[in-house]
């Protein structure tokens, strides 16, 4: 019997087909161009849009989910999505065309729901953003797709080149933080294993958005069903289910489970299946289970102190020490927008999508453990441009404000610091004014004092009312391993 209902799973697999490619080419896309026409499926994503108060994007989702199911997992959720399809590889590689079998681990969702819900009432993101799907997935995009996907751009680019054209163009490729690549690479392994086992076992086990939203997709009012007179117990939805929400044996279907992949409605031979409205069918109501909360053992976090990669050489000629990071005072360094460095640090999801989109190379994720994973500035690669504002057009959660370029040249993140020890006139005699010269603000003025021989030297004197923290005197520092002058951050952002 040829089951009407099969058009709708092949619908919802090139939907979030479409979903799962746009949100991975947000996290590639270097030029910033993607952005401006697909940002907004960073912004629909469910823990940023809690972060940022978006009262709408939350709305919609649980409306979608009360009347429709978990939609959001099967549709737009990155994560689940790359669970699918790694679950689907999997079934192939062992001959098993019924798919994946899930496995259902009860209770220990909600344990680690409410840890969950603890850590970020506490303020510890970096720490809750562990498990964070949207946030997992854009580390992994980040830190294990990008370097192919920019490998793959730089030989277009190389070949173009000797073609004449200039349709490519490069991108540096660098290691951007070891603890967050060690991190995002276990990630991957943990959940792709899961995967090829059990289909969405991480989904229906660890995901905090997929636990909150299965509370609520119980009380669904659309819903597949089983009809017990159709069914001839083949169990073949029951094998299918990535979810492992079916019961055959009484005919039931856990709603709080199911992700609405709908595949079972397309595998029925018989077509018991029907997707519909739940008071209306037939043994659709899944018997609640008793639900109770368990004590857990917080999972071991740990970090490797390691700095991001340096260039070593000038041209290829002289060689250069490795330029080292200064001591930027109690907080670190957070772009414009941010407000305050408690705002950031409570709303940010470690999801990397701001790293991505820096078209200077000054984000690049913290390993400090408070802020494990989070953006932070370093000016190593180069400085904040007052003209640039992509991290905040790209920001879903709140945690950096869409601001204009106006309003960024007067945002102090914080201020320059001379050290008059290591500037090259005081120590060797030498003209400079790099520093001077660059300010993007005039905050630096060239003074003369008594050289370290008597004769006069200029060096910079810095306006801390005017400097907006940009970091582009110390980009251009000729000092090493540390600048002679480098931007300590200040808790709260203000107006200049």
């Amino acid at each position: 019997m040829k089951n009407k209902m099969a058009l709708l799973p092949k619908i919802r697999r090139l939907v979030a087909a479409a979903t799962f490619i746009a949100i991975t080419l947000l996290f590639l896309d270097f030029t910033g161009t993607l952005h401006r026409y697909l940002g907004f499926l960073a912004k629909i994503q469910f823990l940023p849009a809690v972060l940022a108060l978006n009262i709408g994007v939350i709305l919609a989702v649980l409306l979608i989910t009360l009347l429709f199911g978990r939609f959001y997992c099967s549709l737009i959720c990155p994560l689940g999505i790359m669970q699918d399809i790694i679950a689907h590889f999997g079934a192939r590689f062992k001959g098993n065309k019924s798919g994946v079998r899930a496995q259902n681990f009860g209770l220990l969702r909600y344990v680690i729901f409410t840890i969950f819900v603890l850590l970020i009432i506490l303020g510890l993101n970096s720490v809750a953003t562990l498990i964070a799907p949207y946030s997992a997935y854009g580390r992994i995009a980040q830190n294990l797709l990008s370097p192919i996907y920019l490998s793959a751009n730089n030989l277009l680019a190389y070949i173009a080149e000797r073609a004449d054209s200039y349709a490519f163009y490069p991108a540096d490729i660098w290691l951007k933080s070891l603890p967050t690549f060690i991190i995002a690479l276990f990630t991957f392994i943990i959940i792709a294993i899961l995967a090829w086992r059990g289909g969405r076992t991480f989904c229906n086990t660890v995901c905090p958005v997929g636990t909150f939203l299965s509370l609520i997709s119980r009380f669904s009012l659309f819903r597949p069903a089983i009809d017990k007179e159709k069914c001839v117990s083949c169990r073949l939805c029951e094998k299918r289910c990535k979810a492992a929400a079916i019961d055959i044996e009484r005919h039931t279907i856990d709603t709080s489970r199911c992700v609405a992949c709908l595949n079972c409605l397309a595998d029925c031979p018989k077509g018991a299946i029907k997707y519909r409205l739940a008071r209306g069918a037939k043994g659709a109501a899944a018997a609640p289970e008793r639900r109770s909360f368990l004590l857990a053992i917080p999972a071991l976090l740990f970090t490797t102190w390691a700095r991001a990669d340096n260039k070593t050489t000038d041209g290829g000629l002289a060689p250069l020490k490795p330029r080292k990071t200064p001591d930027r005072g109690e907080f670190s360094l957070k772009p414009a927008g941010s407000k305050s460095f408690a705002n950031f640090s409570r709303r940010c999801t470690a999801c990397q999508l701001c790293v991505a989109a820096c078209p200077n190379g000054v984000l690049r994720p913290s390993s400090a453990l408070k802020q494990l994973m989070q953006p932070e500035m370093s000016f190593d690669k180069g400085y904040c441009r007052p003209e640039c504002t992509k991290c905040g057009e790209v920001c879903p959660a709140g945690a950096i404000t869409q601001i204009s370029r106006a309003e960024k040249s007067s945002i102090q993140i914080g201020h320059a610091v001379w050290e008059k020890a290591l500037c090259l006139p005081v120590a060797e005699g030498t003209s400079c004014g790099n520093c001077a010269r660059h300010c993007p603000n005039g905050a630096i003025e060239m003074i003369e004092i008594d050289g370290p021989s008597g004769q006069k030297v200029k060096v910079p004197a810095v306006d801390s009312e005017r400097c907006i923290g940009c970091g582009a005197c110390e980009y251009v520092c000729p000092v090493r391993p540390f600048s002679a002058i480098h931007v300590v951050g200040h808790e709260v952002q203000r107006e200049i």
